[in-house]
């Protein structure tokens, strides 16, 4: 097993979070491969592609929930791992995630894969955040097995001094009531690390707990509720997608007529590079949402890259 003094030599990254860990952690030539979805830092699209996707990512949401329920009921892997391709890849390590089957490739994929493997096999780490504390701690955990134990410590300490920053300048700000829509069609609510994540940014979480899964929701709780904001972040969508999205919504419910709507505060974000990936840029999420929630007190520095304001067409 890798050591702090021993760092690991060849790392395959499953996780477009676990990906950017390992780069935090000074840690980029040691990758041999990544999953299909891993785009962060620039240059990681040039390692060896190790999973796909059993579905059409470019499907609206609607299909895709569709597919994946489908897929969960036969009790079949959203995700494929080639093993072929990780055989070659050789790694002594692979990253991977044991906290959703649906949104990556998980530990049980991985232990799969490597069935059939004769001899020594690689050694599998996975993580499982559901919490703010428990994506920090797992720097530490992906940094020990790494060989990287003090740069763990210090991409901790970094984090948390930015997240301690913000949670600072939002103190005795006016608290938005805040639904953070992880899918559109059907509804899904933000839980897991994002109510607190929104709790720091000056806001009052609506539709999901901390440290439990997202919960999915009716239009009429939505209606009722008719939050102050209303902030769009699904799970693989960039900005264009997931504003294309809002506007199906909008045409199919009587989305135009929430308080957030007519108040110019619903706001559609880049969901795919920010909230539901568990690594460093979790931090950049908190200040996205900071910038939304508390416009007086920080400068929108992300908008039009990150997030943009959703008008009704």
């Amino acid at each position: 097993m890798p050591t702090s003094d021993a760092p690991a030599r060849r790392i395959a990254s499953l996780l477009p979070s676990l990906t950017e860990t390992a780069c935090a952690l000074g840690l980029r030539d040691a990758l041999v491969g990544r999953s299909h979805e891993c785009d962060f830092p620039a240059g990681v699209e040039t390692l060896p592609v190790l999973t796909e996707p059993k579905l059409d990512p470019e499907a609206g949401s609607r299909a895709i929930d569709s597919r994946v329920r489908e897929l969960v009921e036969r009790g079949v892997s959203v995700y494929r791992v080639d093993a072929e391709a990780l055989r070659e890849a050789a790694p002594d390590v692979i990253l991977t995630q044991s906290h959703c089957e649906v949104c990556a490739a998980s530990l049980s994929d991985v232990e799969a894969a490597l069935a059939e493997w004769t001899g020594a096999k690689p050694q599998v780490v996975s993580v499982e955040p559901k919490t703010v504390t428990d994506v920090l701690s797992s720097f530490a955990q992906i940094a020990a097995t790494l060989g990287a134990r003090e740069a763990g410590f210090a991409l901790q300490a970094r984090c948390l001094e930015r997240m301690e920053a913000v949670g600072a300048r939002t103190h005795g700000a006016r608290r938005p009531r805040v639904v953070c829509l992880e899918w559109l069609d059907p509804l899904m609510g933000a839980g897991n690390w994002m109510p607190e994540l929104v709790a720091m940014a000056g806001g009052e979480p609506l539709f999901g707990e901390a440290g439990v899964h997202s919960p999915w929701m009716e239009w009429e709780s939505l209606r009722e509720a008719d939050p102050d904001v209303v902030v769009a972040l699904p799970c693989g969508f960039d900005l264009a997608r997931t504003q294309q999205e809002l506007d199906d919504l909008a045409a199919a419910t009587g989305f135009i007529e929430l308080r957030a709507v007519r108040e110019g505060r619903v706001y559609f974000t880049d969901g795919n590079q920010y909230f539901n990936r568990p690594g460093p840029r979790i931090v950049d999420s908190l200040e996205i949402l900071a910038e939304m929630l508390q416009p007086d007190r920080f400068p929108a520095r992300h908008r039009d890259s990150a997030w943009k304001v959703w008008r009704p067409a």
